[in-house]
């Protein structure tokens, strides 16, 4: 993984990037929590049942990425709350991410 500050959470590759997250389901808002760690972490404003968390991920980290919905694909973690997206387009993530 590519080191983005103190975080160890995304690395690049030839489409895109890949990145780990872990998701807390249920917020009120989406945000990102923390952005140092092994992973970058998020809170969904959507409940973690019948694939909702899933999708309201997908749409959270495409609008940080600012990319269509469609280039972020779920490669790992269907139902975990630790989950491997791949982001396409993007070789890094945004500067400002979490901070």
């Amino acid at each position: 993984m590519t080191v983005d500050g103190d975080g160890r959470w995304w690395s690049a590759d030839d489409d895109g990037i890949v990145i780990s997250v872990r998701v807390t389901p249920g917020a009120k808002r989406s945000e990102v929590i923390d952005s140092s760690g092994e992973r970058l972490r998020l809170r969904v404003a959507a409940p973690a049942t019948e694939g909702k968390a899933n999708a309201e991920v997908a749409r959270f980290v495409a609008s940080l990425f600012g990319v269509r919905q469609s280039a972020v694909m779920l490669v790992r973690g269907q139902r975990s709350r630790d989950k491997t997206l791949r982001v396409t387009g993007p070789k890094r993530p945004p500067c400002d991410l979490g901070r």
